[in-house]
């Protein structure tokens, strides 16, 4: 699956700017945390679009603590290990072998319909990430819900 969008499909299949960005791992400015935050980009797949399935993906990531901090028809997630938790989240890419619970496990129908794609690694998440926002395009939360809820101080 790594190699996802960087074949033809993916870009078939969505649209939207491709413009070069910087890097988008970031440490947090607000002091004190070690943590390293993490983005991802999260895409429903157009059966999962069709099979309305899009408020229930987006429901599973803010239930998870995340911060939507970038949407077309593409979403782009924070948070610390936000690539692997979500690749767990999501579950595996054959949806005979996905867990219940996960996204996949839950509304998956085929391997060749398995609604969602996620970044497998961090590295990886920036090269998509890029591919499809400027960092413009990306909200920098630093309000106190987030940083006092879910993240370390």
């Amino acid at each position: 699956m790594g190699g996802l969008l960087g074949r033809a499909a993916l870009p078939g299949l969505l649209s939207g700017p491709r413009a070069p960005g910087p890097r988008l791992l970031v440490r947090p400015s607000s002091g004190g945390s070690s943590w390293t935050r993490e983005r991802t980009l999260v895409a429903v797949k157009p059966d999962g679009v069709q099979r309305r399935l899009v408020g229930d993906v987006i429901q599973r990531f803010e239930r998870r603590g995340f911060k939507l901090v970038g949407m077309k028809m593409l979403q782009v997630w924070e948070g610390p290990n936000v690539v692997g938790s979500s690749r767990a989240m999501i579950g595996h890419t054959d949806s005979a072998e996905a867990a219940p619970g996960t996204i996949r496990g839950d509304f998956s129908i085929h391997i060749s319909r398995n609604i969602i794609h996620a970044s497998d690694s961090v590295e990886g998440a920036q090269r998509e990430i890029q591919l499809w926002f400027q960092s413009s395009e990306l909200v920098d939360w630093a309000d106190e819900v987030h940083q006092s809820g879910i993240y370390p101080p």
